[in-house]
């Protein structure tokens, strides 16, 4: 099957001899080593009743060995081809019940050891967990199967024989009733997966005449008739109904079922089904869908649309297809479904007063359609909350803008504004509309008893850091009471509102020294109860020395920067080797952009992915420092990108001079992704560094023509912006050495491999100073322990090599 990344042994040979130097795996130093094996803070979920807390341990990172078994990357997926299931998931290794009324804890028995556990998900009462188990002991005992746990016993069992079909990430769900679930299973005796045909039968044709059909790039697709027939195979399922006896009845005709979900009365189910014609340029999401309402016992009730392949979408990034989409059941009725139709053609350049309109439909869907709201912006989010309460979300993309109007839906009455803002503006962020899950298991509008009040969690952005709150909103006066905030010396994050008349929270706690962990917060009488205990990983490092550093950029935007520095460093040892890590975000307002971002008081976590193992090694380092790209009024931001990205990259160096903890003459930078762009940039057109890393990173414009990150414009529409952003064209300026890594199975879009393959030739080509490193097997976000320890041993090398063992200064201010 030549779509599984099984590499051939001379294949992989000849990758190895033509782009690497080393042919084994190497190890960072032992504390950065130990560091990334530290183990991780377990899951939690909570039962909607409050009552019940379930923890669920991370498995450790896979091996290589795991990591390299068959994987099919078809259709914007990637699948397991033995499990049927999606290849690359972060499982659960074990359950553990804990009550909250005694906090008594009691694992769950009857599960492997270790268990592969995804999908956890508590039926509407709360006395049972379904979930996902996957087996995968050989290619003829592999699968995922839906289990069981019963609360009350704390034992585990699976539910049915029929194996699931997990390729679209959803593989059961609930109905109300809490005694039956809907489950995808794998068609039983579809026979062999059919042949990927060597010898074709005539070339692979594609053609448009004369519609504008533009795409982004994209990885994975298909592209011949022989991956259709191999993605039909796995993709195709069939909806089964199974009860608590472990009883299966199937529920309609199988397909390429992407989403099956109850209505909330558990009378109905809606379904969503793909179908041919397949696109070899867009991905699943993009291909035609069915959509249709079946009873129970899986007659067709209703087809509400077929809608055809979304091939003629603009690129901006608020257009959507014409015609119905987002379709869903009304999660606080019986069976009601909504969607939502676009107004304007789907294109937000064409001018319109209203851009989408929200229709719903009442069982038994033999009626017309009802207009529920019409919108001046694009439908967003609908969050339903009672009879005659709903809030809508819409936004603009242009400006940044963003509204919430609230709706009586039996009314049906003119939306009414509640909230009128700038996405980006977090210092005025109200927060978000606190959900809980009613009797049918759906989420609806925490409110109190009239209906009247909501309540608002958020993270309380602030020029102090982040602090977060629980708000309660009076929606006839729109007036907010607080009523908690986080304090320092702590960084404290709303969970769940277990009872919101007596004021009971849960929450997530954590400072610089603790590890984070759960409490029961009583507002009313002041309480504050421990759920969890869960340890610091690192102790054995010591404390991390973490700061806040706010500045300002030449132009007076306010920026910040996380400064870690190394434990027990102290402000006469001088200053030190630097490494600055960043991410580029775009904005249309300069005081937006200014506005500080994250927390002094968090835990720091480290994952495979952050700067601060180097702390160990004797670096100061630079973690998260803000590099705002901003473009206001009619100006986009990207008209000005390498100017604002090098003056944002001297502030932080010059700042952490300032503080003399910088050795401006020993700083090297590194992203990953659109940070690796960055990185690239960096070394481009400033004199600011000693060395680079840029990890997955996209450095040719011209090969992402449609659009990349937050710039919607087209190559053809802005080709200057496009060749002045990109690396690529100024690889003969790029004197300071860079380190490329990339991973060989790169699954996003427009970080296709070839975009480092390309800049390493170009560099190579004019001598400058550079090592390339592909990680096998490794998508956008790296995954295996060898390739995770390889690549920070190469990180660490490149450092000591090119900054802190610099032979001579040589980085000056930008020029």
């Amino acid at each position: 099957m030549k779509k599984l990344s099984v590499l051939t042994g001379a294949l992989w040979l000849a990758t190895l001899a033509a782009q690497a130097q080393d042919a084994t795996y190497q190890t960072p130093p032992k504390l950065i080593a130990d560091l990334v094996d530290a183990p991780a803070t377990p899951r939690m979920s909570l039962s909607s009743d409050g009552k019940w807390m379930v923890l669920m341990p991370v498995q450790d990172l896979p091996s290589i060995a795991e990591l390299s078994q068959p994987e099919l990357r078809i259709a914007g997926l990637r699948l397991n081809p033995r499990t049927n299931g999606q290849s690359r998931v972060s499982y659960s290794t074990a359950l553990t019940l804990k009550h909250l009324g005694d906090n008594k804890e009691t694992p769950v028995q009857g599960l492997p050891t270790p268990a592969k556990i995804s999908e956890v998900s508590w039926s509407p009462d709360n006395t049972k967990l379904a979930f996902a188990l996957t087996t995968d002991a050989s290619p003829t005992d592999s699968r995922m199967e839906l289990w069981l746990v019963d609360v009350a016993t704390a034992r585990a069992h699976k539910l049915m024989n029929l194996p699931l079909n997990g390729v679209f990430g959803n593989s059961f769900d609930w109905v109300a009733d809490s005694r039956t679930l809907i489950a995808h299973t794998v068609l039983p005796n579809r026979g062999e997966v059919p042949a990927s045909n060597a010898t074709p039968t005539g070339p692979i044709i594609q053609e448009n005449v004369g519609k504008k059909a533009a795409a982004r790039t994209y990885q994975d697709l298909l592209k011949n008739p022989s991956d259709e027939k191999i993605f039909d195979y796995y993709a195709t399922t069939q909806l089964v109904k199974v009860d608590l006896e472990g009883k299966t009845t199937p529920l309609g005709q199988p397909g390429v079922i992407q989403v099956a979900t109850p209505s909330p009365d558990g009378k109905y189910v809606l379904v969503k089904t793909r179908h041919r014609p397949y696109s070899y340029q867009l991905t699943v999401g993009s291909f035609p869908v069915k959509v249709d309402v079946l009873d129970m016992s899986g007659q067709p009730v209703k087809t509400v649309a077929d809608l055809p392949l979304a091939d003629n979408v603009p690129t901006n990034f608020d257009a959507v297809p014409t015609g119905q989409r987002r379709h869903d059941w009304r999660e606080d009725a019986p069976a009601t479904l909504y969607w939502v139709e676009a107004q304007d053609g789907g294109d937000p350049k064409v001018q319109a007063p209203v851009r989408d309109k929200v229709f719903t439909l009442d069982a038994p869907f033999t009626g017309s359609a009802q207009e529920l709201a019409a919108l001046p912006l694009r439908y967003n989010d609908i969050l339903w909350g009672t009879s005659s309460l709903a809030l809508v979300q819409g936004y603009r993309w242009a400006d940044r803008k963003e509204m919430t109007w609230t709706i009586n839906p039996a009314a049906k009455g003119a939306p009414t504004v509640l909230f009128d803002r700038s996405s980006q503006d977090t210092y005025n962020d109200p927060g978000t509309p606190y959900q809980h899950r009613n009797a049918a298991g759906r989420y609806v509008l925490a409110t109190d008893a009239k209906g009247e009040t909501i309540y608002m969690v958020g993270n309380g952005a602030s020029p102090e850091g982040d602090r977060p709150f629980v708000d309660q909103l009076d929606l006839k006066t729109k007036k907010a009471s607080r009523w908690w905030r986080s304090e320092s010396p702590y960084y404290e994050v709303p969970v769940a509102i277990i009872d919101a008349e007596k004021r009971l929270l849960v929450t997530r706690r954590e400072s610089q020294k603790e590890n984070p962990n759960y409490f029961l917060r009583d507002l009313k009488k002041k309480k504050l109860t421990a759920l969890t205990k869960f340890a610091n990983p690192y102790a054995a490092v010591g404390s991390l020395q973490k700061q806040v550093l706010k500045y300002k950029r030449a132009d007076g935007v306010d920026l910040t920067a996380n400064l870690y520095l190394p434990p027990n460093y102290k402000k006469s040892d001088g200053p030190l080797p630097t490494l600055m890590e960043a991410y580029p975000v775009e904005f249309k307002d300069k005081s937006d952009a200014g506005q500080v971002k994250g927390s002094p008081y968090t835990f720091t976590r480290l994952s495979w992915a952050t700067p601060i193992f180097w702390v160990t090694q004797g670096y100061a380092v630079l973690q998260g420092a803000s590099i705002p790209i901003v473009g206001e009024g009619n100006k986009e931001p990207n008209d000005t990108y390498t100017e604002q990205l090098v003056a944002s990259a001297k502030a932080a160096i010059d700042e952490g001079v300032r503080l003399g903890v910088v050795d401006r003459n020993r700083v090297g930078v590194m992203g990953h992704s659109y940070g690796a762009f960055m990185t690239a940039n960096l070394l481009a057109h400033s004199n600011l560094f000693k060395a680079g890393i840029a990890r997955s990173g996209a450095y040719n414009r011209t090969l992402t023509p449609f659009g990349f990150q937050a710039e919607e414009r087209t190559y053809w529409q802005a080709p200057e912006v496009y060749n002045a952003m990109s690396p690529f064209n100024y690889a003969d300026k790029i004197k300071t050495p860079i380190l490329l890594i990339h991973g060989e199975a790169d699954n996003n879009s427009g970080t296709f491999p070839l975009q480092s393959e390309r800049f390493y030739n170009a560099l190579k080509g004019h001598g400058a100073t550079v090592r390339y490193v592909v990680l096998p097997f490794e998508a956008h976000s790296y995954a295996s322990r060898e390739n995770i320890m390889h690549m920070l041993w190469e990180m660490n090398t490149w450092l000591d090599k090119y900054v802190k063992n610099a032979s001579a200064p040589s980085a000056q201010p930008a020029q």
